[in-house]
């Protein structure tokens, strides 16, 4: 099972393994449990894990950099339904870095939560990119290089011909 697959679902407790897509939602099914369910995007929106950057006091870091450093972290990880005190204080030991005026405790209880759930089902926590061999996928965030498109300025491009539309006025003049 691979980390780019895992998404969490809006309105529903846990992560997901997305299956499979469809049009109207998608197919997933629960790390917790094993169960498969269709998940309707009408009433759910779906982040994938790699897409999802927690707010600190320099630049806002992914959520694979926070689970690296709790992984590789001494400390004793507190219960997810612990106080926001204590999760608090694990914060500020594992990655002090972390921005606790936008940060909620109802946000560190969910990747306190996650991060149990993808070790209990033994998913590596990375980031699938072009990396290099031998480099991590925490380093390739951190080490990220802007990529910029070429554009043509604006002087040098053609104007597009755009048809006219007229506007009839209905009774009143």
């Amino acid at each position: 099972m691979d980390y780019n697959k895992i998404v969490s679902v809006t309105g529903l407790t846990g992560l997901y393994e997305l299956l499979s897509s469809k049009s109207d939602g998608a197919v997933v099914r629960a790390l917790e449990d094993n169960s498969t369910k269709f998940v309707s995007t009408r009433q759910h929106n779906f982040s994938h894990l790699e897409s999802i950057e927690v707010f600190t006091v320099k630049d806002n870091t992914n959520l694979a950099g926070l689970f690296d450093a709790m992984k590789k972290s001494s400390e004793k990880m507190p219960d997810a339904k612990a106080d926001s005190k204590i999760l608090k204080a694990y914060f500020e030991k594992v990655y002090p870095d972390l921005d606790f005026e936008r940060v909620y405790s109802s946000d560190m209880k969910k990747m306190v939560k996650w991060f149990q759930i993808l070790e209990k089902n033994k998913i590596e926590i990375k980031i699938k990119s072009a990396e290099e061999p031998g480099e991590t996928a925490v380093d390739s965030i951190v080490n990220a290089k802007p990529v910029h498109k070429e554009t043509a300025h604006v002087k040098d491009m053609k104007p597009q011909k755009t048809t006219t539309r007229k506007i009839e006025s209905r009774g009143v003049k």
